[in-house]
């Protein structure tokens, strides 16, 4: 049988491998409030981006190269908010001293957490590629992005960050742990190794090494790709050219700055624990917003969504899509 052992920061009785999140502090006046417009902001995302998958799917002239990578964005907008959303609800509507979870639970959320977020850049760098070919090289643009492409871009943006994020997690789980309260939402790989009581040297190292790699390789592929579009642009100096690169690129860019001022801030506040509370808030916002934004924003970009809605808001019928 486990034995229970008592946690001096919570004056609350602990079984071995039982963490106690300090989750997000919101007055009994509000806490119904708040409960309601995240569930509503969840069941947007997901009615919104399985809605596009299903039209991506459904309508032939959707299924190109640009919206197939597009669904890998919003598959991985999802599996984030599945795994984030529904805790911090059940974090809201639980007293603190009910915010337990165990070791082992901890892990797999930190892992899935660290993919969600790793994966959005690797995605949106293998959706700047294809646009750089749309634009570049128009002429070979559908023998460059063949179904073939189109499966190899999937698989390296899915593979490469689990590859990474295993070793990172892999790093932090070999530690030793002397502490039990993790001072955040829900896990990722920085509040777990900050359990520990032992040198930490290498997993910092570590894990700003990780964060130098996928943010530097996803900025500086992003920004060579937009400086390549950028050229083209100007030397042909052709309206349609323009229009083109504007209407496919807008998006994407608009997207990918998004989620850059996201991931900047949540890595600045982390070095700064007097910023704790902070970072809750920003994280909610982040990992909230982003996914709700990036189906608003790409959803309005599809002709026959946009058509639709502009209907709906004139009280016209929408015209008929064609296969």
């Amino acid at each position: 049988m486990a034995t229970l052992t008592l946690d001096p920061a919570t004056n609350l009785s602990w079984e071995p491998d039982i963490l106690l999140l300090e989750g997000l502090r919101v007055s009994p006046d509000f806490s119904l409030l708040a409960f309601l417009m995240l569930l509503l902001v969840y069941l947007f995302i997901l009615c919104c981006n399985v809605g596009l998958v299903l039209l991506i799917c459904l309508v032939r002239p959707l299924r190109t190269p640009m919206y197939l990578l597009f669904c890998n964005l919003i598959l991985n907008d999802v599996f984030g908010a599945t795994i984030i959303i529904p805790h911090v609800l059940m974090d809201i509507s639980s007293q603190l001293e009910n915010r337990r979870i165990s070791f082992t639970f901890c892990a797999l959320q930190a892992f899935c957490v660290n993919l969600y977020g790793s994966t959005s850049h690797t995605v949106l760098m293998a959706m700047a590629f294809d646009r750089y070919v749309a634009i570049c090289q128009p002429l070979r643009y559908n023998t460059i992005m063949s179904s073939c492409m189109v499966l190899r871009l999937t698989l390296a943006a899915w593979g490469s960050t689990f590859f990474m994020v295993s070793i990172l997690l892999g790093m932090t789980l070999r530690l030793s742990r002397c502490r039990r309260v993790i001072p955040n939402l829900f896990c990722d790989n920085a509040s777990l190794f900050k359990l520990s009581c032992g040198n930490l040297l290498l997993n910092n190292v570590l894990g700003l090494l990780y964060t130098v790699v996928l943010l530097g390789s996803s900025l500086l592929s992003v920004t060579l790709t937009y400086f390549k579009i950028a050229s083209v642009c100007l030397k042909q100096r052709s309206k349609s050219l323009n229009r083109r690169a504007l209407h496919t690129c807008a998006s994407h860019l608009l997207v990918y700055l998004l989620l850059l001022l996201f991931a900047f801030t949540v890595v600045v506040l982390h070095r700064f624990p007097s910023l704790e509370r902070h970072k809750k808030v920003v994280s909610v916002v982040g990992e909230v917003l982003l996914p709700a934004l990036n189906s608003l924003i790409y959803g309005l970009q599809i002709r026959q969504i946009r058509s639709r809605v502009w209907s709906l808001l004139c009280y016209k019928k929408p015209a008929q899509i064609q296969d």
